[in-house]
């Protein structure tokens, strides 16, 4: 479970921003701040520790930015994601320069701030569990998805709806299943090359998390499973 931290001076605020945390599966609000002491203080000695803060700018007399350079100084990395009615190209700037993983301003719709904590959840994970990188994963957390919905659902160049289709299925079939290139290619069929395009394809949909395995050979193998929260994206494909 992500553990978030809200940090907003307005008590309304700060509790549709609670609401709105606990609706995105696998994370959970673990606390609000209605100061910038108050969140030092959660953040240095609270529990369970904080992996993610939504902050807002203007609060009071204090300006939520005070509170990023601590963070980045700190031994812990904790991402940020701001949250402010602040739409200035300098206060902006600030929050990037210090690395604010995203920035919505009020007011917005839930589905932004949805899409903002998985594509966070998404780059941690790729972050966390991967030694090396395919240009793909690069793309994805130096630039994020920038896919359009027609792009989505446009087959690159060589791939059939007929051959996706039948991976999907199994994929369906096998939710919690950590699978090769090899050993799905074995199951339905097809070879390993033709395999090994559909799954590129499909980590880069976010629909499959990737990771890197290291044999007594050396040589890497690329594993894949499905991420839960994209299965109803899986399942337009396997129709």
């Amino acid at each position: 479970m992500i553990n978030v931290l809200v940090v907003d001076d307005d008590a309304m605020v700060a509790e549709l921003n609670r609401c709105y945390v606990e609706q995105v599966a696998g994370f959970r609000c673990c606390g609000t701040a209605s100061t910038l002491q108050q969140a030092k203080d959660r953040l240095a000695h609270g529990h369970p520790a904080v992996d993610l803060v939504l902050l807002d700018v203007y609060m009071q007399q204090e300006n939520g930015l005070n509170l990023l350079p601590e963070l980045r100084s700190g031994e812990r990395s904790i991402d940020v994601i701001i949250i402010s009615s602040a739409a200035d190209a300098a206060t902006i700037k600030s929050s990037l320069d210090y690395g604010v993983v995203d920035y919505l301003i009020k007011p917005f719709q839930f589905s932004r701030f949805e899409e903002a904590l998985k594509g966070w959840r998404h780059k941690k994970r790729l972050m966390d569990n991967q030694p090396f990188y395919q240009q793909a994963d690069v793309d994805l957390l130096i630039h994020g998805n920038t896919l359009t919905a027609d792009e989505q659902t446009r087959l690159p160049k060589g791939l059939t709806q007929q051959t996706l289709r039948t991976l999907c299925q199994w994929i369906d079939q096998h939710p919690d299943s950590e699978f090769s290139t090899d050993e799905l290619a074995a199951d339905v069929s097809i070879s390993r090359v033709s395999c090994r395009k559909y799954l590129i394809w499909l980590a880069q949909m976010n629909i499959l998390f990737t990771s890197i395995h290291y044999g007594t050979t050396g040589r890497p193998v690329y594993r894949y499973r499905l991420q839960p929260e994209f299965h109803p994206l899986l399942l337009q494909y396997c129709q």
